[in-house]
């Protein structure tokens, strides 16, 4: 491959790790061609998957400033950059390693934070961002409600005590 090549090669690989959230460094030594396609459909629309060579993917993983990768470039890499909700990714990558144990899941990067693969196992086991945000909103719906609930209270409490005071008033004057 001739020095532009690698050049151009290692420019591209920078800047998909400045432009994705997260990077998972997976091995795919015995993997046929048809599993890596069906792995590339299950990381989902916001990930793509590539398979790299290490010594330039090393130089452009330093370029665009994760260092903590460096221990982790040996053997057959492929990396997968994700643009979206890592947790989806992250998913993809672990029930496709449990169908296929050639895939293994070497560490990754998040927001530049440096990830074991434990922890990436962590990630996947997450809900997704919108399962979490649905959540949120259904806890700010029921403090809603509550609120409601007391200020809808409070009048008909007034009420119910001026009719008793009346209805006792009512008894004390029929008994004078």
């Amino acid at each position: 491959m001739a020095r532009p090549d690698k050049a151009a090669a290692v420019a591209e690989l920078t800047e998909q790790f400045r432009n994705s959230n997260a990077a998972v460094l997976t091995e795919y030594r015995g993997l046929t061609v048809a599993q890596l396609k069906t792995l590339r459909r299950s990381l989902g629309e916001n990930a793509h998957y590539a398979v790299v060579k290490n010594t330039l993917t090393k130089i452009a993983a330093n370029e665009a400033g994760i260092n903590t990768l460096d221990d982790l470039f040996n053997g057959p890499t492929a990396v997968a950059f994700v643009t979206g909700d890592p947790v989806e990714s992250a998913k993809g990558l672990r029930d496709f390693a449990k169908d296929n144990p050639n895939l293994v899941i070497k560490g990754g990067v998040l927001e530049g934070k440096a990830l074991s693969a434990d922890e990436i196992k962590k990630l996947a086991d997450l809900e997704s961002r919108e399962v979490l945000l649905s959540k949120l909103a259904g806890a700010f719906k029921a403090k809603q409600s509550q609120a409601a609930s007391v200020f809808q209270a409070l009048p008909s409490k007034l009420v119910r005590t001026v009719d008793a005071l009346r209805a006792k008033q009512a008894e004390q004057g029929g008994a004078e």
